[in-house]
């Protein structure tokens, strides 16, 4: 099993957040990434959220460099 990440960079955010999280399961992936969605960037625990989420989960590890913002 390898390591999980979502790039906070990757998505468009007044704040311009830089925060990648990692972990070696979904699970604690999404759930660490709904928590910082909902403390910093004001979203709601949702169903839907959560799906999105995990749509954008990447294999591996984060790159260096920032990937570009998704519309």
């Amino acid at each position: 099993m390898g390591r999980k990440f979502i790039d906070c960079r990757a998505f468009p955010s007044e704040m311009n957040c830089s925060l990648t999280i990692i972990a070696d399961t979904e699970r604690e992936l999404v759930d660490a990434a709904v928590q910082h969605a909902v403390a910093v960037h004001g979203h709601q625990d949702t169903p839907e959220l959560r799906d999105q989420i995990r749509g954008a989960i990447k294999d591996g590890m984060p790159p260096e460099e920032a990937p570009s913002r998704a519309v």
